[in-house]
């Protein structure tokens, strides 16, 4: 708004300029050439009656100037016959005052225009340096000497923008007076030297130039009165602590409930193959888009859409605060960073909040404050199975009572279930399924079945035997677990995704560790790429729900039930827990496999339907069922590093 207003005054300072430049050349044509002052006074005269045709932006109190230059005008096209002695008056007191308000005033302008150019490219270098500090292991001395330099840089950028300010705002008067003086000179000259014109002019224009000359007293009253406020206000706004010139330094808390943002942004651009440059440009949302507004620009322009975008950290060239903004197809995407952590949690909340069309609600300020609120309660992160107390809840199982509350609400014809039906709140978000090496060593004590670091088990025999009708690998990542409420709905694996993604946004938790997904015809497996270790393995059988993203392909998930028999009850109480990973392939294709793994299942309880599965399949030279190339080769390295999740 600051940039915008400022090109309106320098427009209105350069049009002045040409103005002032053009009705000077006027005056001393009259002072130079007085044998043509006819011709020079009829140029004069239409110079004073184009001011009206300007049309200054900042026009307020210049009626009265319009109607006296206009005034003016016909007076001098009533004094076509000039003098030579008017020369000397001429000089002192038409000519010298405007000559003096373009070197002095105009002059002033286009200095300080100067300054603060230079003082804004000073600070922008500034900020680029302290842009650059790396995130880990910084150079303490560096940083500090950075932080003053962009510490001083804004203060004398801020000094010299309002010594500018107050520049521009007095000469919105000046030129008033700049614009009366001269004229008020040339017909009191006129006036005193031609003693032909006084009966003419002198009786009917007396009070006319009273009036004027207590015009422009008033104005440079004004003036005065201006100038000292303005003084005022620039010392006021000085002395402030230098804390406030400094970047970070933000003491307000972050508000998580903006739809509306604006600010300075650091946006990477590529610039070559494997070059990228980054440019600092003003950002702010307009309804449900992104705009920026380059520097010099009136207005600004759309960037991308933010309706159903996503909006993630992201760790980029060791720069800090950076973040993502992915638009619904992914295939337009760019990367930001921040000035500050405060202003780059406030903008990954607002895209967030934008991305959710609450701008278009009846109280957008309401819904963003109550959606902030549930999705606090609703994503409390775990980092690992971490071993619980005894006694304490566990968070891979619902409760009994949520499964009575689903199956109630499924009794609603025609009504989608509520997310509390599905996941009840506050419900703990796994992030990690390593086991502790503690809990590992218990589970082994305990005697559970072991695991060595080659893959091989007790019962590897049987498990071949199971599964050598069906076996394929998937490279997935896996984003997070949790208990859910009902296990023979989609939704509810909808539903996990959301929160599981939410409070990895919210949380900032973007790295994943790939892992291989093997679908079996009597299990499904989770295996370490580079050790071969089963991490978690569930049977075909407790996988009562599967299903692929609706919108994003990569993601898919699925739904284990499980017993709990801590009640002491024989069959024990049916708890369910989601599962949501992200895949290199379409989520589909491993849904298609879990389906023909349980038609598998089922086939076998009849020898002639297998048969007849196995007859309709493509197989293998080995007799297993043919369905995809294996992707784990795709991936160097195994799962040595860990991946930045593109969900």
């Amino acid at each position: 708004m600051t940039r915008s207003l400022l090109s309106v005054f320098e427009e209105d300072a350069g049009m002045l300029t040409d103005y002032t430049n053009q009705l000077l050349q006027s005056m001393q044509r009259v002072f130079g050439a007085q044998s043509e002052m006819g011709l020079a006074t009829e140029q004069l005269s239409q110079q004073l009656m184009d001011y009206e045709k300007k049309n200054f932006a900042h026009g307020k109190g210049d009626e009265e100037v319009i109607a006296t230059l206009q005034n003016f005008a016909k007076t001098v096209g009533e004094l076509n016959s000039l003098h030579s002695d008017l020369a000397s008056q001429m000089a002192d007191s038409m000519v010298f005052p405007l000559i003096q308000f373009r070197e002095k005033d105009l002059t002033e302008i286009s200095t300080l225009k100067e300054i603060f150019g230079i003082a804004t490219d000073e600070h922008e270098a500034a900020m680029v340096k302290y842009s650059r500090l790396p995130k880990k292991k910084e150079n303490e001395k560096l940083k500090s000497d950075l932080v003053k330099e962009v510490a001083y840089t804004r203060r004398k950028q801020h000094q010299a923008s309002l010594q500018y300010y107050c520049a521009l705002n007095a000469l919105q008067y000046r030129k008033r007076v700049a614009m009366l003086e001269p004229m008020l000179g040339y017909t009191q000259s006129q006036i005193r030297f031609f003693k032909k014109g006084i009966e003419l002019v002198s009786k009917k224009m007396d009070n006319f130039l009273s009036s004027v000359s207590n015009m422009t007293q008033n104005i440079q009253a004004q003036l005065d009165t201006e100038a000292e406020a303005m003084r005022a206000t620039q010392r006021e706004l000085l002395s402030v602590e230098d804390t406030v010139y400094m970047p970070d330094k933000d003491i307000e808390p972050v508000n998580r409930t903006l739809i509306q943002k604006a600010g300075y942004l650091n946006i990477r651009n590529k610039t070559g193959l494997v070059t990228t440059a980054w440019d600092r440009l003003y950002f702010f949302t307009q309804g449900g888009n992104l705009m920026c507004q380059p520097r010099g620009a009136v207005a600004g322009g759309m960037v991308l859409d933010l309706d159903n975008s996503s909006v993630m950290a992201v760790e980029c060239e060791d720069r800090r605060y950076c973040f993502q903004i992915t638009s619904p197809s992914g295939k337009t995407s760019m990367i930001l960073q921040a000035e500050s952590k405060r202003e780059y949690e406030e903008w990954i909340c607002t895209v967030n909040n934008i991305s959710r069309q609450i701008y278009l609600t009846d109280n957008p300020e309401a819904v963003a404050i109550r959606l902030n609120q549930s999705a606090i309660q609703a994503v409390t992160p775990i980092t690992s199975f971490e071993k619980r107390p005894e006694g304490s809840p566990n968070p891979d199982r619902a409760k009994p009572g949520g499964v009575h509350a689903t199956s109630a609400g499924s009794q609603k014809t025609g009504a989608a279930p509520e997310p509390e039906d599905l996941i009840a709140p506050g419900t703990p978000i796994q992030f990690d399924i390593m086991l502790p090496a503690s809990e590992f060593q218990d589970q082994n004590r305990a005697g559970g079945r072991r695991t060595n670091p080659f893959g091989e088990t007790d019962d590897d025999c049987s498990i071949e035997s199971d599964d050598s009708l069906l076996q394929q690998v998937f490279a997935v990542r896996f984003q997070g677990s949790m208990a859910v409420r009902c296990g023979n709905n989609q939704e509810v694996i909808y539903e996990a995704m959301r929160q599981v993604l939410a409070a990895r946004a919210i949380h900032n938790i973007f790295r994943t560790t790939e892992s291989h997904l093997m679908v079996t015809s009597s299990s499904l497996r989770l295996i370490d790429p580079q050790t071969q270790v089963t991490r978690i393995s569930f049977q075909l059988g407790e996988v009562s729900q599967f299903a692929a993203h609706q919108e994003n392909g990569r993601l898919m998930g699925f739904v284990v039930e499980s017993r709990d028999w801590s009640d002491g009850d024989e069959e024990g109480e049916p708890s369910f827990s989601a599962f949501v990973f992200e895949s290199n392939t379409e989520g589909e294709k491993i849904c298609y496999t879990i389906s023909l793994a349980k038609d598998i299942t089922e086939a076998k309880k009849d020898p002639e339907a297998l048969a007849q599965l196995m007859k309709n399949m493509p197989l293998t030279n080995d007799g297993k069922f043919l369905l995809l190339e294996p992707e784990t080769g795709d991936t160097p390295n195994g799962a040595e590093e860990d991946l930045e999740s593109e969900a």
